[in-house]
């Protein structure tokens, strides 16, 4: 009986023992847990990739890689020069629309060529230099050359003015037909670039957040941005100036048919006297 109840009296020792090593958990009773359960790799969180804290176009500049940089400085050049040509362009073609108009007027308000010079003065005008080629023909050719080969060589000399006018006025143009060319695909290899080096960013911090390849990709598209921004004024411009030295061409061209008609009312006020002294010697035959 004794023996029975020691029995009894152990065994419940050790279930308070057990039971208690279980409530504490032990080290030991955990791995052996742990380890009857399946491990679950969890994948790597990638954290929120921090952006600039300015994303103006200066800042994107600032943070662009030297190649778009490049670009971005030559397509802003680009656009000095267009709107410094419209600037001065403008002015000139002005001064020069003005003057020609005002040569107009003077040409049709005399009778005789040699009286022209005298109301232009010293003025560098395309009417002014039609008038001067214009004398210097009728003063190299003599009374007794024929008139009709004289106005034709006053015309060629008129032409080769109004040629020149032209091509003066227009110096100038072939710049904004070059940007307007050539500026959006200047742009789109920027855009190009910058694409590529994010593209690469990309694989280097192996993953796929829009956050870390945002910036790159809006550095990319301000060179677009900037290429269409230096291409569209300068054919607008080129285009407007285009059709404003087609107008002065023509009124040169006004002009120079006004210095040739006073050339030839003086060539035909000369021609009478020639006339006459021929007569008597076409008699005598």
């Amino acid at each position: 009986m004794l023996h029975r109840l020691t029995l009894l009296m152990e065994s419940t020792i050790r279930l308070a023992i057990l039971a208690l090593m279980v409530v504490i958990g032990l080290p030991g009773i955990g791995t052996a847990q742990e380890s009857t359960q399946p491990s679950i790799s969890l994948a790597p969180v990638v954290g929120a990739a921090e952006l600039p804290r300015d994303l103006s176009p200066w800042g994107m500049f600032t943070a662009a890689d030297s190649v778009v940089k490049a670009v971005l400085i030559g397509l802003v050049i680009a656009s000095f020069v267009t709107w410094t040509v419209w600037l001065a362009k403008t002015i000139e073609l002005f001064i020069a629309r003005r003057r020609v108009r005002d040569g107009l007027r003077i040409l049709a308000s005399v009778r005789l060529l040699a009286e022209v010079p005298q109301h232009f003065g010293k003025k560098n005008s395309a009417t002014a230099r039609l008038v001067a080629a214009a004398v210097t023909e009728l003063r190299l050719s003599d009374d007794g050359m024929d008139c009709d080969g004289i106005k034709d060589r006053v015309a060629t000399r008129l032409e080769r003015v109004e040629a020149n006018g032209g091509r003066r006025m227009a110096r100038g143009t072939g710049v904004l037909a070059t940007i307007g060319a050539t500026a959006p695909f200047v742009g789109l290899f920027g855009t190009v670039w910058g694409i590529m080096n994010s593209f690469i960013g990309i694989s280097q911090s192996q993953t796929t957040n829009l956050a870390v390849v945002a910036p790159g990709i809006a550095e990319a598209l301000l060179a677009t941005a900037f290429g269409l921004a230096a291409a569209i004024p300068a054919v607008v411009i080129y285009n407007v100036f285009s059709r404003q030295i087609a107008t002065y061409r023509a009124l040169v061209a006004d002009a120079s048919a006004e210095v040739l008609n006073l050339a030839g009312r003086d060539l035909d006020r000369r021609a009478p006297p020639l006339r006459r002294t021929q007569a008597p010697i076409q008699a005598a035959e």
